[in-house]
């Protein structure tokens, strides 16, 4: 069965086949009929072409390696989310998506040919080396990243465990240096948690959506309610800064996990199949106690989902800065021994109608990080319209800042959502405004870990 997922967001792939009404006219059924036979000839084109490559070239090519590079290169000509996967990275979506691999514990994306740290995962050898966000991978080993694809270069990060790996970095202001990773299995603890605010806030980090996230969630809300008390606790930080997405129905179960009724996503496509609405069922895990979602340029796809769902229901306040703005849909065909394609079939819309593509979600209040000095300038994304070739929407926005300081003491978005929780008069939990319904009509890069 195919998972839905975010990063690659899947919805139910059906075969599209076009018809003609019967009162088309025969000027359209001409036109129809010339169109396709239009696309016949490009085909025949591109069957000219490879023969002549595959007899002609200086050296005799490898034929496999040319059909996948046309096929790469018809789906890089669509947007910055469609793409094929070989075998081997089929295998690692898979085994990525459950939340346990080997390597290293980056998020890495592409931007302008570079591979680009998006953010280290939580306890693994990335983070214990100090790699930091909007890092730079300029050489892995010997090799020179530029020129390669992000799948190469997350394939030369990935290995077998207790094996060695040297990253150049290029960090913004300083020189390149080196560092010496050992890889590690990598199990990813998709949902952490603390007490926040002298012993009355439950902090719930949810680093990405896997296969884990939502049972992580639920485990971890009743052993804070429990530690804390639910007479005593003021309320739930839910922080999703720089969690670039993952399975689309994991982002549903999250979201349901704190709504009792009401919409949480819409999809809809060019074919009626990818139209479909996703809906709460009733018990809110919190039992309706106030709710901060802190957000940033690094929060995408299902993270936008949580955050634009919650929003509009006027379930939690939304803190932080503008994030990244993902709002299409992938849907990931397997093609047997193939490999499978990823590719984008729908948008999606909050509750609301709203559509955040190339747009985000703007937080209800906006709270700025203190950039350290040798960061400012560097510590924003472009977010998804700066993405070449993404889908257009009306009203785009670049990105946003997307830092994090690594002490929470300094961190003022926390600060702040802790102190809105406080001044929350006692009781508030039993006044949260119910859920509203959804508006009518509306309109509407990830990254990979290693």
């Amino acid at each position: 069965m195919r998972k839905l997922s975010l990063l690659f967001l899947g919805a139910a792939a059906g075969a599209s086949v076009a018809t003609v009404a019967s009162n088309t006219s025969l000027l359209s059924s001409t036109s129809a009929i010339a169109a396709s036979a239009e696309t016949y000839r490009q085909l025949s084109l591109f069957g000219d072409v490879f023969e002549k490559v595959r007899t002609d070239y200086v050296e005799k090519p490898d034929e496999g390696k040319l059909i996948e590079a046309a096929v790469n290169g018809m789906l890089a000509s669509l947007d910055p989310h469609s793409s094929y996967m070989d075998r081997k990275s089929f295998r690692d979506m898979q085994v990525t998506t459950t939340g346990q691999f080997g390597g290293l514990g980056i998020e890495v994306t592409m931007e302008d040919g570079l591979i680009k740290v998006v953010t280290p995962i939580d306890e693994t050898p990335a983070a214990r080396a100090g790699i930091m966000a909007n890092d730079v991978i300029v050489q892995i080993d010997d090799d020179q990243v530029q020129g390669l694809t992000l799948n190469q270069a997350v394939d030369k990060m990935r290995g077998p465990v207790n094996t060695a790996v040297r990253l150049k970095i290029q960090r913004a202001g300083k020189e390149a240096f080196e560092v010496k990773l050992t890889r590690d299995v990598i199990r990813i603890r998709p949902v952490r948690s603390r007490v926040e605010g002298g012993g009355d806030v439950a902090f719930l980090r949810v680093t990405q959506f896997n296969e884990q996230t939502f049972e992580g969630l639920r485990t971890q809300i009743e052993k804070l309610t429990n530690e804390i008390g639910a007479d005593k606790l003021k309320g739930f930080v839910v922080d999703l800064r720089n969690n670039p997405g993952g399975l689309l129905d994991q982002a549903i179960m999250v979201s349901d996990a704190f709504l009792d009724r009401g919409e949480i996503v819409s999809t809809r496509g060019r074919n009626s199949d990818e139209n479909q609405r996703f809906n709460a069922k009733p018990g809110d895990l919190t039992r309706g106690k106030p709710i901060v979602v802190l957000i940033n340029g690094g929060s995408a796809s299902a993270s936008e989902i949580v955050a634009g769902a919650l929003q509009d229901h006027k379930r939690a306040l939304v803190m932080g800065t503008r994030s990244f703005g993902k709002g299409s849909v992938q849907t990931v065909i397997p093609l047997g021994s193939n490999g499978a394609v990823r590719l984008t079939t729908a948008r999606y819309y909050t509750p609301a109608g709203r559509s955040i593509q190339a747009k985000g979600i703007e937080p209800d209040q906006e709270v700025l990080q203190e950039i350290p000095p040798e960061l400012k300038g560097k510590d924003e994304t472009k977010g998804e319209a700066g993405l070449r070739g993404h889908l257009k929407n009306s009203d785009e926005k670049g990105g946003s800042s997307a830092y994090v300081p690594p002490d929470p003491t300094k961190d003022k978005q926390l600060i702040a959502a802790v102190e809105y929780l406080h001044g929350v008069r006692k009781g508030a939990a039993n006044t949260t405004p119910a859920p509203t319904a959804p508006a009518a009509g509306g309109t509407e890069k990830p990254a990979v870990p290693n």
